[in-house]
């Protein structure tokens, strides 16, 4: 999209140009640039330090290494090509670096930056607090994330993809478009624009993400609650029953499956959030006529468990079950836990002695 000279006889495009072109260099120019006026890739930033190496055993350095007043650090890449090479590459490893700087390497990089020869920590330190607002250092809310911003004069589809992919996997990554356009009379413009994200999206995707974060965070906790239940589960039934003896819980579906002795029926712990069950499964092309031939003896089997059963036929669903609903789940207090998996065991035991002799009777 070309940029417009508004005269009065009429809009005339200003010609793009490249990098290359204007006699612009990477290190030289554009870094220099830049870092004399960082909002204008983004608001809210200070520059710790150009050319960044303070690590052992590495050459490679950040172009600019900024702070952002959230108190987190800022990679800032640089390209003067029209792909934006590797550059994502880059950026990220060093954002690994430079993660676990604290407060006060901050204050010594910025001292430095500014007068390698006479670094002025005290002013650093005073300098860094005003700008974040902090009446004194606090270790423990300092670079507690690390962003990346790329800058480049045009990106390529693969380094865009990757950084999509980054952010849909809570890496804070954007890119900025820098696109020079020459005047008639030699004059130099710079189009910076954000691209990723949009600015005109840019809350609603980070409200996108703040929700994706949350379903994945809620996604490990259910994980990690889920399987210790069904160990725990599986441990205390093992002395009472060799139904399931070393069996694997399926913590993924929330089930750990025994076998009865006859192929398409399975008894099953299925454990949920607030809820629990104990189970027959029928799993066959038949088995809603195999269901119905166990219904026959309904009366008898609910008498051998000791009370009612829910006999479940879904329409067009190959499976059928007949269960016992067990109040509470894996997000039941923990405390809750061996009651809910002995009132499970108890269940289990009885509904075995129910059921097995008349599935393995059936045709």
């Amino acid at each position: 999209m070309p940029i417009y000279e508004a005269r009065p006889e009429g809009l005339v495009p200003v010609a793009a140009t490249t990098f290359e072109a204007a006699g612009l260099r990477e290190r030289g120019d554009i870094q220099r640039l830049l870092k004399d006026r960082i909002a204008s890739l983004e608001g809210g930033l200070m520059v710790l330090a150009e050319e960044f190496s303070d690590w052992a055993d590495s050459t490679r350095r950040i172009d600019l290494l900024c702070l952002d007043d959230n108190a987190n650090l800022v990679v800032v890449e640089l390209k003067r090509t029209d792909d934006g090479g590797h550059m994502e590459l880059q950026a990220l490893r060093y954002a690994a670096m430079v993660a676990k700087m604290t407060f006060s390497h901050a204050v010594d990089a910025l001292a430095r930056y500014r007068d390698r020869a006479n670094p002025d920590t005290d002013t650093a330190r005073a300098d860094i607090l005003a700008f974040l607002g902090w009446s004194a250092p606090d270790e423990d809310s300092f670079a507690k994330d690390t962003r990346i911003v790329l800058a480049a004069a045009d990106f390529g589809k693969e380094l865009t993809t990757a950084v999509l992919w980054l952010r849909d996997h809570d890496v804070d990554i954007r890119c900025v478009r820098l696109k020079p356009y020459r005047m008639e009379d030699g004059r130099l413009l710079l189009d910076i624009h954000p691209i990723i994200p949009l600015p005109e999206t840019a809350e609603f995707q980070t409200r996108l993400e703040e929700k994706r974060a949350a379903e994945r965070k809620e996604r490990g906790e259910r994980a990690n609650l889920l399987a210790r239940f069904l160990a725990q589960l599986a441990e205390r039934a093992a002395p009472r029953i060799d139904l399931h003896r070393g069996r694997t819980p399926d913590a993924d579906l929330g089930v750990l499956f025994g076998s009865i002795g006859k192929s398409g029926f399975t008894l099953n712990y299925v454990v949920a959030k607030d809820t629990s069950r104990v189970e027959l499964l029928i799993q066959r092309d038949d088995g809603r006529q195999q269901l119905l031939r166990l219904q026959e003896g309904r009366e008898a089997i609910e008498a051998a468990f000791r009370a009612p059963l829910i006999w479940q036929e879904k329409e067009g669903v190959r499976q059928c079950r007949v269960y016992h609903p067990v109040s509470g789940g894996y997000r039941s207090a923990e405390a809750e836990w061996p009651r809910i998996q002995d009132e499970m065991i108890d269940a289990m035991i009885r509904l075995d002695g129910a059921l097995r002799q008349r599935v393995l009777a059936l045709p």
